[in-house]
């Protein structure tokens, strides 16, 4: 028989993860850095299951990263010393009302994610992703030490879209704007 393996670093968010910047079909470099496909996760205050695993997933992936927080130091700095990627909608973010009772978690990979539906068909039309869905996503957690910048950050598996939302930005989808066109009614 077999153990089934679990990785106390990885967490699927729940159903009511709002997603924000949403830049998933194309990498994109900030600051000239590597190109990265990336994705802001605006969890609910209220999915305390989520929340909790996040925590949980952030404190192991401390545990497992002591020797590289620790680096040429001493000691391993305190998990409450260094950057950590849950982050509390209220207070960095406030007067955005998508970011209120809210954490989030902003998430990168330089591979691609898969972009499921809910019966994880895959998604290929970008119109159907964008800033303001709602989905779960698959995000692990990992402790880094670079340039002296020393903490927890988060890798983007996978997404799965859940339902739509409304856009966040400001910009309008077309098929809100518009209505349908009978044929008829055009040509007159």
């Amino acid at each position: 028989m077999t153990k089934k393996f679990t990785n106390p670093c990885k967490v699927i968010t729940g159903v009511n993860t709002r997603w924000s910047y949403a830049n998933v079909w194309d990498p994109k470099s900030i600051n000239g850095g590597t190109p990265k496909y990336s994705v802001s996760l605006i969890i609910p205050k209220s999915d305390t299951e989520t929340v909790e695993s996040v925590r949980a997933a952030i404190k192991a992936a401390y545990d497992e990263g002591q020797s590289k927080l620790k680096g040429n130091g001493r000691v391993v700095p305190a998990l409450e010393a260094i950057k950590t990627p849950l982050r509390d909608g209220d207070l960095e973010r406030p007067g955005d009302d998508a970011y209120k009772d809210s954490f989030f978690i902003n998430a990168n990979s330089t591979t691609k994610p898969d972009i499921v539906d809910t019966k994880c068909k895959p998604i290929f039309e970008r119109s159907e992703v964008y800033s303001g869905v709602y989905g779960r996503a698959s995000i692990n957690f990992y402790a880094f030490n670079r340039n002296g910048n020393k903490g927890i950050a988060c890798g983007l598996n996978n997404l799965q879209k859940v339902r739509d939302g409304e856009p966040l930005g400001g910009r309008p989808r077309a098929k809100d704007d518009f209505a349908i066109i009978d044929d008829d009614d055009f040509l007159a």
